[in-house]
């Protein structure tokens, strides 16, 4: 159902429509109660009018609005209006980390801050027993002042129609709702990871194989697993490597051994809690980054000319360095000249003493 501006759901006037989704359609509205700006998503028929999927929705909401973090966008509630079901959520300004991305690749020193507050909100859910299962760029904003919200935190589950336990219950939104949007669909599908992808339940680790996805996105400013249709992307999903060459030549280590950790296909080799994820950001924020070097700032050609003045650099200081030091250093000290003389002993009879040997001796003292 599309609301028109100056529709009223209970207390809510609604002012324009700012999204639409597999999820819903989103609007601003003002809460005439409280004065303030809130989003409202006006759920889809399939679950307005389901008296079965309804009841097991409004559960799902009131765990979502327990999820009380400054990186998570919050759930103020259900509002029914005239047959319309729609949830009142917190109103989050700006672009989606997937316009950011749309422009161009974030560097490692913009992109890491981001990356650990998804993983601080992230890990307050998986504490509470929450999963994401939808988590991509198109589902994170960063307001103007830096700080990172994750919405829809946990509406997938809450969406499907099936029970909660069941393997399509765990399925990407986008995917078992059937949106009509083939963008939306692709784009879900390459965050999905592969437990996701073959249809198996799922549970923590899901999310963070998303997370490593995200993050790989961030600095390398491509999707780890793109193609031109869902089961191609899909597939890529379960059987290739993110390209790993496209990460940025400063990306630290340590963050190239955790991306690898989060997109491990195998959840039991993946990691196994986002806490530690966060840890390890943390450390490489600790950690000032080394610069780029030549060979990564410079192109191909223009190196070589760098090289060649780099020598010849070198070489001027050199030269410059031999002829300050020839002309600064001390002047030898002059040759010593030998001197030589002769002692001649007296004749034994001059000094009155028969029997002289003749012989000579020189005191230790000279």
């Amino acid at each position: 159902m599309t609301l028109t501006p100056g529709t009223r759901l209970g207390p809510y006037e609604v002012i324009a429509q700012i999204g639409v989704g597999g999820m819903g359609e989103v609007y601003r509205a003002t809460d005439t109660t409280l004065k303030r700006q809130v989003a409202i998503k006006v759920l889809p028929t399939s679950v307005a009018t389901d008296a079965d999927r309804l009841p097991r929705f409004q559960r799902e909401a009131e765990v979502l609005a327990a999820l009380n973090h400054p990186n998570i966008a919050h759930i103020h509630g259900l509002e029914e209006s005239d047959g319309t079901i729609a949830l009142v959520m917190e109103l989050v300004e700006g672009p989606t980390l997937a316009d950011r991305i749309a422009q161009a690749a974030i560097p490692v020193a913009d992109a890491l801050p981001i990356a650990k507050q998804i993983a601080e909100a992230l890990e307050a859910a998986h504490e509470l027993r929450i999963i994401h299962r939808d988590l991509k760029p198109a589902n994170i904003k960063v307001r103007d002042d830096g700080t990172v919200k994750v919405l829809d935190f946990g509406l997938a589950k809450a969406m499907d129609s099936a029970s909660a336990s069941s393997v399509n219950a765990m399925n990407s939104p986008t995917l078992s709702m059937r949106a009509t949007e083939a963008g939306i669909i692709l784009g879900t599908a390459a965050y999905m990871s592969p437990e996701q992808a073959r249809g198996k339940a799922v549970d923590t680790r899901a999310d963070i194989w998303a997370f490593g996805i995200v993050v790989f996105e961030m600095l390398a400013g491509t999707r780890a697993f793109a193609a031109d249709d869902i089961s191609a992307t899909l597939a890529y999903v379960i059987t290739k490597e993110p390209d790993w060459g496209a990460l940025p030549a400063d990306t630290p280590a340590v963050i190239r051994k955790l991306l690898r950790r989060c997109l491990e296909k195998d959840p039991r080799r993946r990691l196994q809690a986002i806490g530690d994820a966060r840890v390890e950001i943390e450390e490489a924020l600790a950690t000032p980054f080394a610069e780029p070097s030549l060979a990564a700032v410079v192109p191909a050609a223009p190196r070589r000319l760098a090289k060649v003045a780099l020598a010849s650099g070198l070489g001027g200081v050199l030269v410059a360095t031999l002829a300050t030091w020839a002309l600064t250093r001390a002047a030898p000290p002059p040759p010593l000249m030998p001197t030589r003389f002769a002692i001649v002993p007296p004749p034994a009879q001059a000094i009155g003493i028969s029997g002289l040997d003749r012989d000579l001796a020189i005191a230790p003292d000279g």
